[in-house]
């Protein structure tokens, strides 16, 4: 099926894939009075006492900005902002279909660091908390780390940290399966963006001690001069290309591009080797190849093959508990067990079920739960 060509025929019929609902019916004059004027005077001047009931009484207790610039959109790059709406728009309908959660979609026009701070800065105050969305590394990090130092509400670049919880997690399962360590292994990542990044540093916030790093132009050698400060964060002493450090490695995870593991480079790899070819829609390598080649454990970002590593995994649920808690900074400790919850969802891990289903319901709830202890 062509998944692509059907969306774009739905959109034409639908114009968008989310609307706004009404909580009340307004069907006489006094419905008008207490919704409007003049009853709507009474929580204005609650606010204008106290700006926290804001989060009691209007759409912030339960509201999340999706904002994106479109410049790192998933699979298509950087796209722009009208192009990069429609996946706003989708993001927004499973935050509500999986947490209930009132999300609303944002793009905007410039790609220029403060100006985005800047504005997300003003608008801030309509939301309970705020999802940044496929804008592009090096820039994402100081957006973000800019923006939980300024904001009251709780800052969560989903490129970055969704993608690194729910590898956590299917990671803790696969070690179970293949009965190592987490202290003993080997981690290499092809793709040195947001997700890689941000992959390394939770592995590493874990307990990992063994990770090593490549981009487009090789290994994440500390030696090299054209290393941005988060690269630099997470460089190592070895040199080469992929082909190079993949030797006696125990875990490989990409979020690079389609192809660039081979059936020869998963045979270099320690016993019993665990697959994580991210790239979307093509993943670094096909599980078909992967599995010939001796890889024990293989998960891809796609639904039509087995262990699906989505951030509709996290994302929903873990707004759940931040909003739910009050919570406005988020910890490393708060993602670990939420990551831990996820894995700890699959009773019996196996080869083919290292992780929850996007669809399975008792997902959102219990990654909220963890959040919520937090709180």
């Amino acid at each position: 099926m062509d998944y692509e060509a059907q969306s774009v025929k739905i959109r034409e019929k639908s114009g968008g894939q989310i609307f706004t609902g009404l909580k009340a019916e307004l069907k006489s004059r006094e419905d008008l009075s207490v919704y409007y004027s003049p009853g709507i005077a009474g929580p204005c001047r609650e606010i204008a006492k106290d700006k926290n009931l804001a989060k009691k009484l209007t759409i912030k207790k339960n509201s999340v900005a999706i904002i994106s610039d479109g410049s790192a959109v998933l699979g298509l790059g950087n796209i722009g902002a009208e192009a990069g709406l429609p996946v706003m728009e989708g993001k927004a309908m499973l935050f509500k279909n999986f947490a209930g959660i009132d999300a609303f979609p944002i793009v905007l026009d410039t790609q220029d660091i403060d100006e985005i701070v800047e504005t997300i800065k003003n608008i801030a105050p309509t939301f309970g908390g705020i999802n940044l969305e496929d804008i592009s590394a090096p820039r994402c990090f100081e957006i973000e780390q800019k923006l939980a130092k300024i904001l009251d509400i709780p800052v969560f670049h989903d490129d970055q940290h969704g993608t690194a919880m729910v590898c956590l997690a299917a990671l803790k399962n696969s070690l179970k399966i293949v009965g190592k360590k987490k202290e003993k292994i080997k981690i290499v990542i092809s793709g040195a963006g947001a997700a890689g990044i941000a992959i390394a540093e939770m592995l590493e916030d874990w307990g990992v001690k063994n990770v090593e790093m490549v981009d487009s132009k090789g290994v994440i050698s500390c030696d090299r001069d054209d290393l941005n400060p988060a690269k630099k964060c997470h460089c190592s002493y070895a040199h080469g290309k992929l082909d190079d450090i993949i030797s006696f490695a125990d875990v490989f995870i990409g979020v690079s591009k389609p192809g660039i593991l081979t059936a020869e480079m998963v045979q270099k790899m320690n016993s019993n080797p665990i697959i994580f070819a991210l790239a979307n829609p093509t993943p670094e390598i096909m599980p078909d190849i992967a599995k010939e080649a001796g890889a024990r454990i293989v998960a891809t970002g796609r639904s039509d093959f087995p262990n699906q590593i989505n951030n509709v995994l996290i994302f929903p649920g873990f707004f759940r508990g931040l909003l739910d808690a009050g919570i406005t900074k988020i910890t490393k400790e708060m993602k670990i067990a939420a990551a831990e919850a996820l894995a700890d969802l699959v009773e019996n891990p196996s080869e083919d079920n290292i992780i929850p289903s996007p669809l399975d319901e008792k997902v959102a709830p219990a990654i909220a739960k963890a959040v919520k202890k937090f709180g």
